[in-house]
């Protein structure tokens, strides 16, 4: 990162701090509560003077220490059901997958890793929901045979683009804002 406060933050410098964050995470410097607040305020950061006091009191990492799981993380169901809500963070590329089951994804408390991330989606006689932040715009690229597919797309205020792709067969795929069909509890 550059010296310049004022200057734009990129994604990149928002990455290499949380690769930072991640890192003291992993060896006990932070709580997990700690290490999602400050993610969570790195992911919104707008300039480079806002992201260095997060990690001001915490050890360089090297570039090749960058997680996996910032890029791309996988979550799988088979004959089960898999309920990932509440904070957490995404990834940019998150591959759901569900056979014989049912698979629950709610993002809208996760921390989401940058302004466009892509959701797969691929689902074989199972039920797979993903319920997106309010002000997210959503991009349907996937499809499905016998079975039934609902996306709400549409774009609210200056949300994060979030693009849907994958098939599903004889499966439901719902992406909507609300949970109104369906159960999160």
């Amino acid at each position: 990162m550059t010296d310049d406060p004022d200057l734009r933050a990129s994604d990149g410098d928002r990455d290499r701090v949380a690769a930072v964050l991640s890192e003291a995470l992993a060896t006990g410097r932070l709580t997990s509560v700690e290490h999602a607040d400050r993610l969570d305020i790195a992911y919104t950061a707008k300039t480079v003077g806002e992201l260095v006091p997060l990690t001001r009191d915490l050890p360089e990492v090297s570039a090749s220490s960058v997680p996996v799981a910032i890029e791309r993380q996988m979550i799988d169901s088979k004959f089960s059901k898999i309920v990932r809500k509440g904070r957490w963070v995404a990834s940019r590329n998150t591959k759901l997958t569900a056979r014989f089951g049912a698979l629950i994804i709610d993002l809208s408390d996760a921390v989401l890793p940058g302004r466009e991330i892509t959701i797969e989606t691929n689902a074989w006689f199972s039920k797979l929901i993903v319920r997106v932040p309010d002000n997210a715009h959503v991009i349907d690229e996937g499809g499905s045979m016998f079975g039934k597919r609902n996306v709400t797309g549409g774009s609210h205020a200056d949300g994060p683009l979030i693009r849907v792709t994958g098939k599903s067969m004889f499966s439901k795929v719902i992406v909507s804002r609300s949970k109104d069909d369906w159960n999160l509890h």
